[in-house]
């Protein structure tokens, strides 16, 4: 039998996590059951259980894409040097949420995790790496701009982290609760309303 490498496994578990996206995007992540991954990816259990244990290391190695995806694109957006303000960095993380196929089950994932232990769980690992990509590139806009916040850098961005992550609810669950909701609008005024 032939020796499967390392590329071949790891471009193995791409496409079951690609299959997840599209399923959970599809069903919901309650709805989606490990069967429908299966399905969606055209692998035998074999190969999927050979990768994952189940459905939630499966919805963590999504949501770890996810975050890897838009922590690039904000390291992206200040590659020459130039400092993005909270604004933009927020806006850049919700344009690219807004990309993802798994945007839309979000809000469900939220209702979830208020009566699921385990799911919340997840939720809140999320949320603190989320939280953590922001406060890095806080603490950026803070130290170049000293004069425009109270106190300590580093103390300041710990504060605003949350407070500037508290924009991604309001934008996901208007995105995916009311209908006409100006997305672009959104996403272009959150630069102005937050400090330059």
């Amino acid at each position: 039998m032939p020796k499967v490498t390392a590329e071949y496994r790891a471009a193995r578990r791409d496409e079951i996590i690609e299959a997840a996206l599209r399923s959970f995007s599809q069903r919901g992540i309650q709805r989606t059951s490990m069967a429908d991954v299966i399905e969606s990816s055209g692998l035998s259990a074999g190969a999927i259980y050979g990768h994952f244990a189940g459905k939630k290391e499966l919805f963590a190695a999504v949501a770890e894409r996810v975050l890897d995806s838009r922590s690039a694109e904000l390291e992206e957006l200040g590659r020459d040097g130039a400092v993005p303000s909270p604004g933009e960095l927020m806006a850049s993380l919700l344009g690219g949420m807004s990309r993802e196929p798994f945007a839309d089950v979000v809000v469900q994932l939220w209702g979830d995790a208020a009566i699921d232990p385990d799911i919340r769980s997840m939720v809140q690992g999320v949320f603190a790496k989320l939280r953590g990509i922001l406060e890095t590139g806080l603490l950026a806009w803070a130290s170049a701009n000293p004069d425009r916040v109270e106190g300590d850098a580093a103390d300041w961005a710990r504060r605003a982290a949350p407070v500037v992550l508290g924009f991604g609810p309001g934008f996901l669950l208007q995105r995916a609760l009311i209908d006409g909701f100006d997305a672009e609008s959104y996403l272009e005024t959150l630069p102005e309303l937050l400090p330059r």
